[in-house]
């Protein structure tokens, strides 16, 4: 029995797509989790025994398991492919990674696609934004498209471009989590938390990224090495209030690096 779409991984990603989708029949799905089992017969779509019964004739297969087995995925079930099928690899994942995966995927008759899922797909759902990569990424989004994807963007044919963006991203926005935690825990330790969250209101202007962007790298390249020692003073007030600095003597590191690189310019 052919489908539409095998799903290799049925968690948050893989389960949100196929309920907003309404697949049923269109697609079947596998995960080594067996409880997930129930959650695909929940969605309506069929949960196969094994994952060439998930993979039998499929034309188009979404990758979305755990980042550790995306690598393992793809070398596993590429002899398990269709020939030509397309495989979407939307794992968060180095481009390293997902070019090593294609090369497994390529080497066995099928075609890879670099995917990157840019937003949690709960609630954009279908509407999430993707990018995808490679010399079949036009394929892929005409079949994503025909399951109700809407928010599709190719960025190049080479794989492992949808994931730089991906990941490079990451490195601000889990980045800012981060410094969210450090701060916030080192706030609340001194009782200072709403002083501080105020404050930070008052000093906000919003403006769009590459003039953020610029604008900080002129600072600490112009500044650097006055802001690496108050962020070392930082550093030490933090300990003091019994919060690891980890955040913070990344940002030391950083100023005086890009102090460097301004007093050579």
């Amino acid at each position: 029995m052919t489908c539409d779409i095998a799903l290799i991984g049925f968690g948050e990603a893989g389960s949100t797509f196929a309920k907003a989708g309404d697949w049923r029949a269109r697609a079947r799905g596998w995960d080594r989790l067996s409880p997930r089992t129930a959650a695909m017969a929940e969605a309506g779509i069929a949960p196969a025994t094994n994952p060439g019964e998930a993979l039998a004739g499929a034309p188009l297969v979404l990758s979305l398991v755990t980042a550790d087995q995306a690598l393992a995925a793809a070398k596993d079930y590429a002899p398990l492919l269709a020939p030509g099928a397309l495989w979407c690899d939307g794992n968060s994942v180095a481009p390293e990674t997902k070019r090593a995966a294609a090369r497994a995927v390529e080497a066995a008759g099928a075609r890879y696609v670099d995917l990157a899922i840019l937003a949690p797909v709960d609630p954009a759902r279908l509407a999430v934004p993707l990018l995808l990569a490679g010399a079949a990424a036009g394929d892929a989004a005409e079949r994503l498209r025909a399951l109700g994807f809407t928010n599709l963007r190719i960025v190049g044919g080479e794989v492992g471009r949808a994931s730089a963006i991906k990941m490079i991203r990451s490195v601000m926005v889990k980045g800012i989590e981060a410094l969210t935690d450090e701060m916030m825990a080192a706030a609340e330790a001194a009782g200072v938390a709403n002083e501080v969250l105020s404050s930070l209101d008052a000093s906000e202007k919003p403006m769009p990224w590459a003039q953020k962007a610029a604008y900080n790298l002129e600072r600490m390249h112009t500044h650097g090495l006055r802001r690496a020692a108050e962020m070392e003073e930082s550093a030490k007030t933090l300990q003091a209030l019994g919060v690891a600095p980890v955040m913070t003597r990344g940002t030391v590191y950083r100023e005086r690096e890009a102090a460097g690189k301004g007093s050579a310019q």
